[in-house]
């Protein structure tokens, strides 16, 4: 299998956003991607880009994504964090997911980061295991916290 790795274009958005719609229904959120393509291009290739994108293309033909950002550790200084790895199922298998992985990691050491972080959902399994392969510790001891919209809107009332 034939693929190239690459920096994402703003042309690139509507295949990532069907990714990420993709990612949504593989973990039972089909309804939660609010995101549209319009505001990945805002938001990621104008002003000040709020994330870095690399795509995975067969044939021209954009099949996996990794969305990244910078974020600050006050213990340990720079981090990358990134926001999702996606390969579309049919073409899982192929080293695709690697080898974005392997962008990322040469894109944090080339920045200097002092570590790389993401989740992964407890029970997908095959990702979990390709992370641990590539030498990351599963923090499996600690809980993620959101805030979502609605609960910033309810702390803030209460704090009025």
């Amino acid at each position: 299998m034939n693929f190239k790795i690459r920096n994402a274009s703003s042309k690139d958005m509507s295949a990532v956003l069907q990714l990420i719609v993709e990612l949504a229904v593989f973990e039972k959120e089909p309804n939660a991607v609010e995101i549209t393509e319009q505001s990945l291009i805002e938001d990621g290739f104008q002003g000040t880009p709020a994330f870095k994108c690399f795509v995975a293309t067969v044939d021209d033909k954009v099949v996996g994504t990794a969305l990244i950002y910078n974020r600050f550790s006050t213990w340990k200084g720079k981090i990358l964090h990134l926001e999702d790895l996606i390969v579309t199922q049919k073409m899982r298998g192929h080293g695709i997911g690697t080898a974005l992985l392997d962008e990322v990691v040469k894109y944090g050491y080339h920045l200097k980061v002092k570590r790389i972080n993401w989740e992964v959902i407890s029970w997908n399994n095959g990702a979990i295991k390709l992370y641990e392969r590539q030498g990351a510790k599963v923090l499996r001891n600690w809980n993620v916290v959101h805030l979502d919209e609605k609960g910033i809107e309810t702390y803030i009332t209460k704090l009025n």
